[in-house]
């Protein structure tokens, strides 16, 4: 499997990308990638996806996403992510990381001489970038600096790299990607040194001194200095007309580049220009070009992708039809605008624009009948000619395009019929559409490209606020100024609706807006003014809304977290399974939710705070039926994951279940849902406590126990806790007892063994009261357990002895061969490999057909520990062989002992062992 982060966050099988999940996963994949084989500790963790105000159950949430990432790398097995001195660590072959691929090689390249060799391994280097740096991964300040190092790493890569060539005389080589550097690093003297000489290379010695005076100007406005001694010898070895140091004489004069310093527009042949297509001279006295476009979007920055990729998809097509859709807020007007301005020289005939209004309610906007007079009037047609007939202005404005070079952009477009009668009808011109839907339909008739417009990367986000309240407030504190786009969920509107409260209030620092900020109550207003808010826009999104997906909306002010799949809108909403995926597609088609891979959405944060600030809206039987939906369906993940284990328990008395609940091919399809849906189901636990339902807090904690086992060391303790109290409140002594038993173990396993004793000293006596012999039976080996790590070998044999008489006595052969196997296991510990031997082979006897393959896994490699402390070696050989051959190779989980033959044991918390311990 290889991991990236020069672009994109993610991993790929192959050549097949593999989903990774949302972005604080895909951010803990970083971190662990950045450490280079280190460990990262939680709360380092912590401080990287929440930065000062992490949510309660931070830990836990970083648990399931790195329990979620084990899960990922299972089927590779030259990865995996091990826990090591109180963190985590990933391993992998140093050729599947682009990072630390790139590392190596500048680290060769930079290790001898500028020169040929340095530049080959060089080029390569750059060549692993593709695109933004650890994209999609959430924007908080710790991985904001990390991005920034990255990207320093980049530009002294590209300086090595232009200096590499400039060694071998092929200087112009370096100049278009030293081109792309400089339009975001203009005040970078090293990387505008190496323009200068990299334009001396290629004989352009009077486009060098005019960049270096630029430069000059550039850094005496911004702050005050004067050119450092590196850029101020390459300005003067021009002077001297003679190579700088260390160029070599020979050079290759035919390279040919774009300037450095852009044109008001491109020239024909820039890669993001349009094709160019000839036309008559114009005369010099020609008025200029027809333009209905707005002025321009002012301090509009970054989007250098976008722009690319817009530019790049208006040379296609018959005419070419691009429409731009994302969020509100996410600035789609200000690039598309920012786009035609910059290439309006490709359109001679003219810029046509409209306003389409597309949110207005009840469909008030213009329609497109009378933005078609509009544009016959500005292509020249007397009023009086105007068509009456909507079909005949059509025919009209088509034959008026006919021949001509015309951008025409359609802006804030409702829907695809509300822009098709606006297409023209033969090749030349090009149409630019904006909207918050995606308009697929004119993609499956007209062969739009959609290009989705993503929110701005940190980075980008500063450089909005730098904008508008100037560099010495964002230098004043920059940890802040990252902070502050996060919090803004990286959207230009209310990064700028941030910027302005900040620039009416001089003396309100950074740090003091984004605590305020950080107040998820108060968020939404403070990002708005007098005219304009991120709550407005957000509003008339959802008034578009069909009734389903508004329905659907209104309640996902109760879901217990950010994701969500077709099962749990089902329950919020009350639709049926089908009207509530079409729901949820109505949704992402109004990006109010983001489609991750399959039937998985995500709910950004600052849709999610609108949807909950109007939670009184909601109906709040949603809440329940939706722990209801998480409890049954965790009920079937954990009969699919364990089957013949005993069920924890069944729905509270009178709770109808729900009418499609999932189903699961085996234990691995339950396993992976468990995985994904952790955090979601330990937000459960407290939603239904803090909601006075206990009697569902408690059933959808214990049911989580596949998991805890697998899973141990990850976080369980909040939940578990919580769900205690709820049954403690219940006065149930069934549930305490489950419980009791269940947090002990946990709390046993992770080291904490007087508090694990505190709770497991209560869950025999508990499970009598309750009336559950097989519980009681359970709560005695867990018991045990606890007592051999604090030492008590005596306390712990008699619980295993108890454990086993009970569990003999009960006629249930499933309880008794796991009370024989424990009892078995501490035998082996004290000395009395023959009484082991014993037991092992009286529970392999117990109904065998019955047994699952990792329970007669377990008691087989017992039987081989036994046989071979009484040196009958060969017999223990054949059961090392016959358990490995049940098993197989062992899980990767977290704590697992192994014995010979590498069969997992118990005592480590591994399937099969303490796997039913805790479930009875």
């Amino acid at each position: 499997m290889d991991f990236r982060l020069l672009g994109p966050v993610s991993a790929f099988s192959g050549d097949v990308p593999v989903p990774i999940g949302p972005p604080k996963r895909r951010a803990v994949l970083a971190l662990l990638v950045l450490a280079e084989g280190a460990s990262v500790g939680a709360e380092r963790i912590i401080e990287a996806l929440w930065d000062t105000r992490p949510p309660t159950h931070a830990r836990t949430i970083v648990y399931g996403h790195v329990s979620a990432l084990r899960g990922l790398l299972h089927a590779d097995p030259a990865a995996c992510v091990a826990t090591e001195g109180g963190g985590y660590a990933l391993h992998a072959a140093p050729e599947a990381v682009d990072v630390w691929r790139f590392r190596e090689l500048v680290r060769r390249a930079t290790a001898g001489s500028p020169g040929e060799e340095a530049a080959v391994l060089l080029r390569e280097a750059l060549g692993l970038w593709r695109g933004r740096v650890l994209g999609g991964i959430g924007d908080t300040p710790l991985m904001a600096a990390a991005a920034e190092r990255l990207v320093e790493e980049q530009l002294a890569a590209l300086e090595h790299f232009a200096g590499a060539l400039h060694a071998c005389g092929r200087g112009a080589e370096a100049l278009a990607p030293l081109q792309s550097a400089l339009e975001r690093h203009p005040l970078r003297e090293s990387l505008v040194a190496a323009a200068v000489r990299s334009l001396h290379d290629a004989d352009r010695q009077a486009d060098a001194i005019d960049l270096y005076h630029r430069t000059q100007r550039l850094l005496a406005q911004e702050l005050g200095v004067d050119p450092g001694a590196a850029l101020s010898q390459a300005y003067l070895a021009i002077l001297r007309s003679r190579p700088v140091v260390g160029r070599q004489p020979k050079r290759d004069a035919s390279a040919r580049v774009p300037t450095l310093s852009p044109a008001p527009a491109p020239a024909p042949s820039s890669p993001q220009a349009p094709p160019h297509r000839p036309t008559a001279p114009v005369p010099a006295d020609a008025p200029p070009p027809l333009s209905l476009l707005p002025r321009a979007p002012a301090g509009f920055v970054g989007r250098a992708d976008d722009l690319a990729r817009l530019s790049e998809a208006a040379q296609s097509g018959t005419p070419a039809l691009c429409v731009v859709t994302g969020p509100a807020g996410v600035g789609k007007t200000s690039l598309a605008v920012h786009w035609a301005y910059t290439y309006a020289g490709d359109f001679p005939d003219g810029i046509l624009y409209a306003d389409l209004h597309g949110l207005e309610p009840d469909g008030t906007g213009p329609q497109p009948e009378g933005v078609l007079h509009d544009f016959l009037q500005a292509l020249g047609t007397p009023e009086e000619r105007l068509p009456a007939d909507a079909r005949a202005a059509e025919h009209l404005y088509r034959s008026l395009l006919t021949g001509r070079r015309v951008l025409v952009l359609l802006d804030n477009a409702r829907d695809s019929a509300q822009v098709r009668p606006l297409l023209p009808g033969t090749p030349g011109s090009t149409v630019l559409v904006t909207s918050r839907n995606r308009l697929e339909g004119l993609a499956a008739t007209d062969c739009a490209r959609l290009l989705p417009l993503e929110r701005l990367a940190t980075p980008d986000g500063v450089r909005v606020l730098r904008t508008v309240i100037g560099e010495a407030r964002v230098a004043a504190d920059p940890v802040a100024a990252a902070q502050l786009s996060a919090l803004c969920d990286g959207l230009p509107l209310a990064l700028r609706l941030a910027a302005a409260r900040l620039a009416a209030r001089p003396r309100l620092s950074l740090r003091a807006m984004a605590d305020d900020l950080v107040d998820e109550h108060r968020r939404l207003s403070l990002l708005s003014n007098e005219d304009l808010g991120v709550e407005a826009t957000l509003r008339l999104s959802v008034q578009q809304l069909p009734p389903a997906g508004a329905l659907l909306f209104r309640q996902l002010a109760l879901h217990v977290g950010s994701e969500l799949d077709s099962g749990a809108a089902a329950a919020l909403s009350g639709l049926p399974p089908a009207e509530a995926r079409a729901a949820l597609d109505e949704l992402a088609a109004a990006h109010l939710v983001e489609e991750w891979t399959g039937d998985r959405y995500l709910m950004h944060d600052l849709t999610r705070l609108y949807a909950r600030s109007a939670v009184a809206r909601a109906d709040t039987a949603g809440l329940h039926r939706l722990l209801v939906h998480y409890l049954s369906a965790a009920q079937a993940a954990a009969a699919a994951a364990e089957p013949g284990s005993q069920p924890c328990c069944t729905l509270p008395p009178g709770v109808t279940p729900p009418a499609a609940p999932p189903v699961f091919a085996g234990r691995a399809d339950a396993m992976a849902w468990y995985v994904t849906e952790r955090a979601n189901l330990t937000s459960a636990v407290v939603a239904a406590a803090d909601a006075g339902h206990p009697e569902l807090a408690w059933r959808i904690a214990v049911q989580l126990w596949p998991l805890v086992v697998r899973q141990v060391h990850d976080g369980w303790e909040p939940a578990l806790e919580r769900a205690l109290a709820a049954a403690t409140a219940l006065d149930d002594p069934d549930a305490e007892s489950r419980l009791c038993s269940l947090l002990g173990w946990v709390l046993t396993e992770n080291g904490q063994h007087t508090a694990a004793l505190e709770h497991l000293c209560r869950a025999p006596d508990l499970a009598v009261r309750a009336g559950d012999p097989r519980g009681q039976v359970i709560a005695l080996i867990n018991w045990a357990a606890a007592l051999e790590h604090v030492g008590d070998l005596s306390g712990a044999g008699t619980r295993r002895e108890m454990a086993a008489r009970m569990a003999h006595a009960l006629d249930h052969p499933h309880t008794e061969s796991l009370s024989l196997y424990h009892l078995a296991a501490h035998c082996l510990t004290v000395g009395r490999p023959d009484e082991a031997l014993a037991h092992c082979r009286q529970g392999l006897a117990l109904a065998p057909d019955e047994q699952s393959d990792e329970r007669r896994a377990l008691l087989l490699d017992t039987c081989g520990k036994a046989l071979q402390a009484l040196g009958r070696d060969s017999e223990a050989r054949r059961c090392f062989s016959e358990a490995a051959a049940l098993t197989g190779p062992p899980p990767p989980v977290e704590g697992a002992a192994t014995g010979q033959g590498s069969v997992p044991l118990g005592g480590g918390g591994t399937p099969g062992g303490n796997l039913r311990v805790v479930a009875g």
